[in-house]
């Protein structure tokens, strides 16, 4: 046994909590403002062109994360099913935190920018990106808990609601940023 395998669940907390106090460093480093620049911390945000939008606990977007979870889970079990879940549940937050971190470099934001429908975009608040981690968490523990098809089950559904609702989702979002397509640009502008 690996001196990795033998972390105890109490010391994997203590790394996981590192880990995203990382991410929220590397991010105000960033320049990326600790919370709103309104000067103050909703609970939830529903108007996806509101400058508040990626700046609030949770928004449209928080079931993207959510849907990182149920994916991550399965990726970790594939891969390192052998491993015990404390450690599954790092490696999906390493994910996830890098990602963070990734989607509010320059690069990404401006991408953003240019290919979707986020066009006042500057990145998100720190609490909202730890927020976006929690979700991820909250999506890996659904997918533990539940059996397969009901992750899947919920995962289509937060992918239908989302662009029903909005007129994206994280298959948009991720099909946006690698190859765009003008006319679900077109679509998801309203027209």
């Amino acid at each position: 046994m690996t001196i990795v395998q033998r972390l105890t669940p109490r010391a994997c907390l203590l790394i996981g909590l590192a880990i995203i106090a990382a991410t929220a460093a590397t991010l105000l480093a960033f320049g990326q403002p600790p919370i709103c620049t309104c000067g103050f911390v909703r609970v939830w945000q529903g108007d996806v062109m509101s400058a508040e939008n990626s700046q609030q606990l949770s928004d449209w977007y928080s079931p993207s994360h959510f849907i990182h979870g149920l994916l991550f889970y399965g990726l970790m079990w594939l891969l390192f099913r052998r491993q015990p879940l404390r450690l599954r549940v790092l490696g999906a937050m390493l994910i996830e935190c890098a990602w963070e971190i990734l989607e509010n470099t320059p690069m990404v934001i401006n991408r953003y920018r240019e290919a979707t429908i986020a066009l006042g975009y500057s990145g998100d608040s720190v609490i909202n990106s730890v927020f976006d981690v929690l979700f991820m968490l909250l999506g890996f523990v659904f997918a533990w808990r539940l059996p397969v098809w009901a992750s899947v089950a919920i995962g289509l559904f937060l992918e239908i609601l989302c662009v029903v609702v909005i007129r994206d989702n994280l298959t948009l979002n991720v099909l946006m940023l690698l190859y765009p397509l003008d006319s679900i640009l077109t679509w998801q502008s309203g027209g």
